[in-house]
């Protein structure tokens, strides 16, 4: 049977459309009676009239008759010529003559493993599609999580790739969410309950996250801000009020935080987050816990924290309570709070690290959807790429090298009943000037550079060999270009800390220079290495000339502080320095029990 008796077209298999020329021993298309046709040669001796048989229903019962030659109509050609097309009218195939079985070879089939080829393939290429289309539309559902609020300006415009990063982390007392009725101020719009700057290396070595006091007592500085209906305000700004004030009092918004952090740390972040009491629930039920330590019990009907002593896996409603006590630990304050607060954000980093977490689909896409919800972030910063990019930034930290520290302050000494705090001027200064210099507060190995001329190996050598004890070093500190007042915290710093009691101040130097330099006597070498040591002086610092008198006619080296100097303890030459004390700093590395 033709194909014209195989009924629609589409059904024609397409293996029956191809037929072999023995002249040429290759397959050629034989489209259908309908449509113009290749001509066929004949076979090799066979008897004009005669022509290949087509598959069709050759023998008795229907089966399909293999060799089975159908008629073809008289014609008037010659041997040689083409064969003509088959009649389109369906005749019954006739016996070929005796002696003469047709030669017609039968079509191939598609094998087995072809068609296996195909469904596969087009199951695969529908799965792709599939998952590239639940992919998107996932994505555009997280996009659709993220609410935003304007930066007004405040923020440097967006974090870079290729710089610093500082994050403004804020924890507002606010209420959202089922549950959270028991929790914050009846009526709050949300204050600076708790604030983070987050300062993450140029390099991405190391990272600084510094609490800020919220009854610390700051100055608000003016504030321009975008209202919920889209207008433009300027709010006031006010003198000698608590640092939480920054958020939700007088309709301000988290870009009058990010200013009031840049008018007292000179950071200025490159962008905020915030988030309130319903994000520690969804974020540490999404990983399954996080681990803290107690060194005792805690039965806190505040912040309705029951937890027996020893270390504990917290999440959800557990977890609110965890960071909201401070009645039950330390002395109570919120200084004490925000020491188990950084505990419990140490923790948190920890799991987020951790292979459990990372490798479990199930938890990446419950911590998506927890965060994308969770979060208030600024306008900058609100898409599901631009969070994915700032992640993968963060993500290349360790934390060994991520540093919780407090801004070092003491009681408002204006007040008889202790409930607010001042800036310790000192020892706040030095952090926020590490933050701004982009110094670690842990030591990280230092990239080595490649050696620029000949000259380098022999200034390394000059930190090569004995160095004296500390007690030893006798040396002049003057300030070549320093802030004011450098070369007095320098000095201070030598004698308290460095145990360089043989030093003194000499004011300043007859001209400023861009970078610190030791000069000393062939004879004062072994001091030098001492000093260098100390301070983090590269070999090219250090400057073989001769030695000065000091005040009582001794033979002295001298310090000159230059315009790279970085503060009082903070190596000169190197990624980390010397946080105070006052910072009451911890490592996300380390579990610490809460007293």
């Amino acid at each position: 049977m033709d194909a014209q008796g195989r009924g629609r077209s589409e059904d024609i298999d397409p293996a029956d459309q191809w037929v072999l020329n023995p002249d040429t021993g290759e397959y050629e298309l034989r489209l259908s009676p309908s449509a113009p046709q290749s001509p066929v040669p004949r076979p090799r001796g066979a008897t004009p009239g005669t022509t290949r048989g087509s598959r069709g229903s050759g023998t008795p019962g229907g089966s399909r008759g293999r060799g089975a030659q159908a008629s073809a109509p008289a014609s008037s050609a010659a041997p040689g010529d083409e064969v003509p097309p088959p009649r389109r009218r369906r005749t019954a195939p006739e016996e070929p003559p005796p002696g003469r079985r047709g030669r017609r070879r039968p079509a191939k089939k598609k094998s087995k493993s072809k068609k296996v080829l195909l469904w596969t393939g087009g199951t695969m290429a529908l799965v792709v599609l599939t998952a590239c289309t639940a992919g998107y539309l996932y994505l555009e559902h997280l996009n659709d999580n993220i609410k935003s609020v304007a930066d007004d300006g405040a923020s440097t415009g967006g974090f870079q790739k290729d710089k610093a990063i500082n994050i403004l982390l804020i924890g507002t007392d606010k209420r959202t969410g089922v549950g959270n009725e028991g929790y914050g101020d009846t009526g709050s719009a949300g204050h600076a309950d708790t604030t983070i700057l987050l300062h993450v290396a140029e390099d991405r070595s190391n990272a600084t996250a510094l609490s800020i006091p919220r009854d610390l007592i700051v100055d608000i500085p003016d504030c321009p801000t975008t209202q919920e209906d889209g207008s433009k305000k300027v709010i006031p700004g006010s003198t000698g009020v608590r640092f939480n004030n920054s958020l939700g009092q007088s309709g301000r918004t988290p870009s009058c935080t990010m200013r009031t952090v840049t008018e007292l740390t000179g950071v200025t972040p490159d962008n905020f987050m915030v988030a309130d009491f319903n994000a520690v629930k969804t974020l540490t039920t999404a990983v399954e816990g996080v681990e803290v330590c107690l060194a005792k019990d805690i039965n806190d009907p505040d912040s309705h924290l029951n937890l027996r002593a020893g270390k504990r896996t917290i999440e959800g409603e557990q977890a609110l309570a965890f960071v909201r006590t401070r009645h039950s630990v330390g002395f109570g304050g919120d200084l004490s709070r925000i020491e188990i607060q950084q505990q419990f954000l140490s923790s948190l980093m920890r799991k987020l690290k951790s292979n459990d977490t990372l490798t479990s689909p199930s938890k990446m896409v419950k911590l998506a959807e927890a965060a994308t919800e969770a979060l208030t972030v600024d306008s900058k910063l609100d898409s599901i790429g631009k969070l994915k990019d700032l992640g993968l930034e963060l993500g290349k930290l360790n934390t060994k090298n991520l540093t919780f520290a407090t801004v070092p302050v003491k009681d408002n000494p204006a007040e008889k009943v202790k409930a607010t705090v001042v800036l310790q001027e000192g020892p706040a200064q030095q952090v926020f000037d590490m933050i701004r210099n982009d110094i670690s507060f842990t030591e990280v190995k230092r990239k080595e550079k490649k050696e620029e001329d000949k000259e380098a190996a022999a200034v390394a050598a000059r930190l090569k060999g004995e160095k004296s004890d500390p007690s030893e070093v006798r040396v002049r500190v003057m300030n070549g270009g320093a802030p004011a007042g450098s070369a007095q915290q320098e000095l201070r710093y030598l004698q308290t800390e460095a145990g360089v009691t043989k030093s003194e101040n000499a004011g300043n130097a007859d001209a400023e220079v861009a970078r610190t330099t030791l000069e000393y006597a062939p004879d004062q070498a072994a001091q030098a290495r001492a000093l260098a040591e100390i301070l983090g002086l590269s070999g090219a610092a250090m400057k073989p000339g001769e030695s000065t008198a000091n005040a009582q006619g001794l033979p002295t080296m001298t310090l000159t502080l230059g315009k790279d100097f970085k503060g009082a303890g903070v190596k000169l030459d190197a990624t980390f320095g010397k946080a105070p004390e006052e910072a009451q700093k911890s490592t996300a590395d380390k579990v610490e029990c809460a007293k």
